[in-house]
């Protein structure tokens, strides 16, 4: 170390393949990259170790925002807490090393620095190593690493020997590249990925014929990204790919990813094609980062949003048995089981299965159960999970959380005293829920703090807007995803990426109902308003698309009738716009003995009468 505190020498022993913890060097310079889209651009920085120069550091992208706020100028002393390192080909120059910046601290700004340390000098190229230097080797959030035109990274680590992927050449001892580094701009690359989370198989049918897709998601230690099989490959490789296995992939196409359906912090998804190699690797090394999990106990799901992400383990308390039933829009026979929830929180929740999941679940053997990336959803105020695409679940996975959890269980856990988030807080029938007039519910700010809040009120349905009463959505049973009319026949589904030649109507009714204090517009859902009209969601939806009079009247039949409403209230926001978004979780008709029972009663809180 120099007096300044430098790492003398660390440029030149990385260029070697070495590891070195924790360098501290000095910025001398930087330059934009521009990529394709705001998303995709880099910043190139000259770094200094106080002996040598160089310029092939990258910052990742997701530091980008500190060179934009000018956080790193001239003369800055940093400390790189997290990097990697890969091979540039630039073509008939020949291979470069480009150190990746993933993380850092910075130690002096360079105002007060104000001058170069030392004397550094450029380094000359120094052939490429046979090895990936790195900081740390957990996952790291990167995006895409295009450098100029057809550049393209390769990393330097050698890759084990792989099994059989069928009739293709082995690639097991290919260099690998990180996926950060991966761009549209390049074609010959192997990674070296560990599988996250594999989905189901999909199936569609429309005039071009029939298909079937999966996705599964894998990361390295430079990123993560989607990877989605078609037809051929979706019979070649799905049974062949397991969750949390290492695999080698190459020859996949890449394009940009759809931010809309997927979380995962890469600008690219990959497709597999007819070219396509996968070979699992038998002998991972230390290098593989292991799947991370941000646990959540499970009395906290009752604080959370629906749609909302969450990691839980827990113990299998119960198991419904499992339920077969046909679906009433598209005909599909349905598979479904309810699973409950519980750990040390003292809490349960309810978990619903589909399908192969609900059928295979061993129910009798109270598994310790791991979610990761479960869906909360939420009705009359009670919290359950499903899985969604990209989902994980685990039993009894030898990890030490999962020991923890069956330890508490085994030893009074199960008969524990637990409360249960899905419980429904305001809609189910019987469930105790405050009577209060809108005025009231207004007086009180409902709705306001973190959690919705619930009420009910008599109230008269005054308008309903019916033009926009239904939607076209997808007919899969565990999708109610808005289908775009392709206008070939076909409807087709972004979130489960397929294109079917039927879809199912939905209702989102929004109607005006008023008490004699005030009104406010609620929107009913499918169930409650097939419940108040009478009739299903697709004789609604026919009617209101071929027949429109008679879906007028259908509509006008519950004008100006009174029913209790259980109302769910939530303040959203809207830009910088507060709106209280009111949602009916249940509608029944008045039984005027029991409200008449409830006036007499608030009459003699006022006046006095009957109290001793």
């Amino acid at each position: 170390m120099s007096s300044h505190g430098l790492t003398v020498g660390f440029l030149a022993e990385i260029m070697q393949g070495n590891e070195l913890q924790n360098p501290v060097v000095q910025i001398l310079g930087s330059k934009r990259i521009a990529g394709n889209g705001e998303q995709s651009e880099r910043f190139r920085l000259l770094i200094s170790d106080g002996k040598s120069l160089y310029s092939f550091a990258m910052l990742a992208t997701q530091l980008n925002d500190l060179q934009k706020q000018d956080k790193l100028p001239q003369y800055t002393i940093i400390r790189i807490d997290r990097y990697t390192t890969s091979v540039v080909n630039r073509n008939e120059k020949g291979e470069k090393r480009v150190l990746i910046i993933v993380e850092l601290t910075v130690l002096k700004e360079g105002s007060l620095v104000g001058e170069k340390i030392g004397d550094p000098q450029p380094m000359t190229d120094t052939p490429s190593q046979p090895a990936t230097t790195q900081a740390t080797a957990r996952p790291m959030d990167t995006g895409s690493s295009s450098m100029g035109n057809g550049a393209s990274y390769g990393s330097a680590n050698r890759s084990l020997s792989g099994g059989s992927a069928g009739p293709t050449q082995s690639i097991g001892d290919s260099l690998t590249h990180p996926i950060s580094s991966l761009s549209p701009y390049q074609n010959k690359w192997v990674i070296k990925a560990r599988v996250m989370s594999k989905s189901g198989i999909r199936t569609w049918s429309n005039a071009k014929g029939e298909g079937k897709l999966f996705s599964m998601d894998v990361m390295d230690e430079s990123g993560e990204i989607r990877i989605t099989a078609f037809k051929e490959q979706c019979d070649r490789y799905y049974d062949m790919i397991e969750v949390d296995k290492v695999y080698f992939i190459s020859k996949c196409q890449l394009k940009p990813a759809n931010k809309q359906y997927t979380s995962l912090k890469n600008d690219y998804e990959m497709t597999m094609t007819n070219d396509t190699i996968v070979q699992e690797c038998k002998d991972a090394d230390g290098s593989m980062p292991e799947i991370q999990y941000n646990f959540v106990p499970i009395s906290q799901i009752a604080n959370m949003e629906p749609n909302a992400m969450v990691d839980v383990i827990g113990m299998c308390k119960d198991a419904s048995d499992v339920v077969q039933f046909t679906a009433k829009t598209s005909g599909r026979e349905l598979r479904k089981r309810e699973i409950t929830l519980v750990d040390s929180s003292n809490a349960s929740v309810q978990l619903t299965l589909w399908g192969d999941d609900a059928q295979n679940f061993p129910a009798t053997t109270h598994p310790v159960v791991l979610l990761k990336g479960a869906r909360v959803s939420e009705f009359g105020g009670g919290k359950s999970l499903g899985l969604i695409g990209g989902s994980v679940m685990k039993l009894n996975p030898d990890l030490e959380m999962a020991h923890k959890v069956r330890g508490w269980f085994e030893n009074g856990g199960s008969e524990a005293s637990v409360s249960s988030v899905s419980a429904r807080t305001g809609g189910a029938a019987g469930v105790s829920t405050e009577w209060l007039s809108f005025q009231e519910a207004k007086d009180k700010n409902l709705g306001a703090g973190d959690k919705p809040d619930y009420f009910q009120v008599k109230a008269m349905i005054h308008t309903i807007k019916s033009a926009n009463a239904v939607y076209k959505a997808c007919p899969q049973a565990d999708c109610n995803k808005k289908v775009i009319d392709q206008e070939n026949g076909q409807f087709r589904c972004e979130k489960c990426n397929a294109e079917f030649p039927n879809f199912k109507y939905r209702l989102l009714v929004n109607m005006l109902i008023g008490d004699w204090t005030s009104n406010r517009w609620v929107t009913v859902f499918t169930e409650l308003a097939e419940e108040m009209l009478g009739k299903s969601s697709q004789e609604i939806g026919s009617s209101l698309e071929y027949q429109k009079e008679e879906a007028e009247k259908l509509f006008t039949s519950i004008s100006f009738k009174s029913f209790v409403f259980k109302l769910r209230t939530k303040v959203e926001y809207f830009g910088e716009q507060p709106r209280n978004k009111t949602s009916a979780v249940s509608v029944a008709p008045v039984n005027h003995k029991e409200y008449n029972a409830l006036l007499i009663k608030s009459i003699q809180e006022l006046t006095g009468v009957g109290k001793n």
